[in-house]
């Protein structure tokens, strides 16, 4: 079997290009890095490390392509796939689309069989934004593309800290990961990939990732950053901190228990988990890369400020723990981020609470502006 992966970086090899290897693919990696795709066809493998043990985990029947220089030889290996799948980043997505529509046009001229399509990014419905993409340069064959191109949503989890290894090819990588597919829009057979889980509804599976793991690793970063800690680690090794963001994701989860009627003490299990990954300090990050660009953070369907409004309209209280991560988040500073530093200027002009109402699209009532209130001033 052949897949056809989107990105050749950390999270591609390290998560993604490992399962598929260990599912017999052989994997093609499409990247515009050009020494990175060089380095895979020279040695067709590379290593995977497991952070906090000493399994490593050799990815062989690899190869890459430039998908910049390269273009007819990745139309030509999109004919062949058996799955397609990217870890490219959301903005990257409309950059591959057109590559993509041309070799599933080819594909469909020749008549083979139906192929899925799966995004896997840190976005929700990250596969039905790239069909539509992709559709935007399909000019024929439509029905045939509908009939036969599967676009399933995933949810994806695994811990890939930044990289400081030897070999540039090698990733590090935490043990534990979540790869979670939704069937609606299958096309065919389910692909025969080892750890994914498929589901006949992911959206439960992707606010509790976002309200979990997501909210988490961001309360982390900014509580971290204000209290002058450098990495995740050792904010979480702050008592203070560490039970703020306990308490921050007991709030948001209590919205997946009364939304979608998770077992509670199976949810407070996955919690603790997360805290866990969260304290691994062979995963710890700087919290200026976990905090950057937090204009994007606080935006009003993304982790600080969704679970918070949720939380205020399924449990009616105020979150008092995910309104100071909040507040601490419009007081994040960080000169090497230019969102901090926009977000910061708009702090200083206007106000935190007005950046925040512009930012997160609020009104001037909302229960939530006047919980992050109480919290600045206490802060302050």
């Amino acid at each position: 079997m052949r897949a056809v992966h989107f990105g050749a970086g950390n999270i591609g090899r390290g998560f993604i290009g490992e399962l598929l290897y260990e599912s017999d693919y052989e994997t093609i990696f499409v990247d515009v890095n050009e020494a990175l795709i060089d380095q895979l066809n020279e040695r067709r493998s590379y290593t995977v490390e497991l952070a906090g043990s000493d399994e490593k985990i050799d990815v062989n029947n690899v190869s890459g392509l430039n998908s910049m220089s390269q273009t007819e030889a990745v139309v030509d290996a999109i004919v062949d796939a058996d799955i397609i799948t990217t870890a490219v980043g959301p903005h990257i997505l409309p950059a591959i689309s057109k590559v993509i529509a041309q070799g599933l046009q080819k594909r469909l001229e020749k008549g083979k069989a139906p192929i899925n399509i799966i995004a896997c990014e840190n976005m929700i419905g990250g596969s039905e934004k790239l069909k539509g993409y992709i559709l935007g340069h399909i000019t024929d064959q439509q029905e045939a593309f509908e009939q036969n191109v599967g676009f399933p949503n995933a949810a994806v989890d695994r811990i890939v800290p930044d990289q400081n290894n030897d070999d540039s090819l090698t990733v590090k990588v935490e043990p534990y990961y979540e790869w979670i597919v939704e069937t609606s829009d299958i096309k065919g057979e389910k692909p025969p990939v080892h750890g994914i889980k498929y589901v006949a509804d992911l959206t439960p599976f992707i606010e509790r990732k976002l309200f979990t793991v997501n909210t988490g690793h961001a309360g982390a970063a900014y509580l971290g950053r204000y209290h002058g800690h450098q990495t995740i680690k050792q904010a979480m090794d702050n008592p203070s901190i560490v039970e703020k963001v306990r308490a921050a994701l007991h709030e948001s989860g209590a919205v997946l228990i009364e939304k979608y009627n998770f077992s509670r003490s199976e949810h407070h299990e996955y919690i603790e988990k997360i805290i866990e990954r969260f304290l691994n300090p062979d995963l710890s990050d700087e919290v200026t890369r976990v905090g950057r660009a937090p204009k994007r953070k606080l935006g009003s369907n993304d982790r600080l400020i969704r679970p918070t409004l949720e939380y205020i309209k399924w449990v009616g209280k105020d979150p008092e723990n995910l309104s100071e991560i909040i507040a601490a988040a419009l007081l994040y500073q960080d000169d090497n981020d230019e969102e901090a530093s926009a977000l910061h200027q708009s702090v200083q002009e206007k106000g935190a609470l007005e950046t925040l109402k512009d930012i997160a699209e609020l009104e001037d009532d909302s229960r939530l502006i006047q919980a992050v209130e109480t919290r600045l001033n206490e802060m302050k």
